[in-house]
């Protein structure tokens, strides 16, 4: 059955978008079909962090005013042929709830796994791409603020009549929270009270897929932690990868003090 799931934030920069195109693309590499959907029309830069800017021939707003077919405005990623992406680059306001229902329904029937790439927040817009989805994903760090916005978000996705909602965290060094520098998962998911899909280590691969379209590194840190994340996805489960082993015991601490003075 075809799954739409919204990927959302409380705050901006806790890489939402990255962690979007790492999992489109991790299943994209399963076999599934996958499309990516740019509903955060003010910082809409999927296009950006996927590498394929200069492929976008057509957008929404050219689907809405009747200038293409869907099909048309699909962009294929250069990393995995079963990945698509629906960009928003030319609108200049809020896309309309009706027409973007219309659409991830259309999606739906052509794509095993349809994300909805949110405008963090909780304005209009955050809500009209929950209002499609059926499931949920909140992307936090493991800092106070991002935690307290992100709690903000899930009690307002627990209004809807979602199937599930889930929490990814991202950017832990292991070595912070075995120092008691950085929060421990079991105490975020205490405070937000909704099962942890993932934990993302702070990793140097992730952050240049961000900033310049680099793929991710399946054999890495992060590589794992993402293959792991959609596991628990298409399963159900809250298997999460420990970054915290490897800072543990006597080894443990010289690689901890070693990592601190980098």
């Amino acid at each position: 059955m075809s799954r739409s799931i919204v990927i959302t934030s409380g705050k901006g920069g806790v890489g939402k978008s990255s962690l979007a195109v790492c999992i489109g693309r991790e299943f994209a590499s399963r076999g599934k079909r996958v499309v990516l959907v740019d509903t955060d029309v003010g910082l809409n830069n999927l296009d950006v962090i996927m590498n394929v800017e200069n492929r976008v021939l057509y957008d929404l707003s050219e689907v809405m005013h009747g200038k293409c077919r869907l099909s048309q405005a699909l962009t294929q990623d250069k990393e995995q042929d079963n990945l698509f992406l629906l960009s928003s680059k030319g609108y200049q306001n809020d896309i309309p709830p009706e027409f973007l229902k219309k659409t991830v329904t259309t999606l739906l029937s052509k794509f095993d796994y349809v994300f909805i790439d949110c405008p963090a927040g909780i304005d209009v817009g955050f809500h009209k791409a929950v209002s499609v989805a059926k499931e949920a994903i909140v992307v936090t760090t493991p800092h106070v603020s991002a935690i307290k916005d992100a709690s903000t978000v899930i009690n307002i996705l627990k209004s809807y009549s979602l199937l599930r909602i889930g929490y990814v965290l991202n950017r832990v060094r292991g070595d912070m929270v075995v120092s008691s520098a950085m929060a421990e998962v079991r105490d975020i998911t205490d405070a937000l009270e909704v099962t942890p899909v993932a934990v993302i280590p702070e990793n140097d691969s992730i952050n240049t897929l961000s900033s310049l379209g680099v793929p991710l590194k399946s054999n890495s840190d992060g590589g794992m932690a993402i293959k792991i994340a959609c596991d628990n996805i298409e399963n159900g489960t809250s298997t999460l990868i420990d970054l915290t082993k490897r800072y543990k015991g006597i080894m443990g601490a010289l690689r901890r003090l070693i990592k601190n003075k980098v």
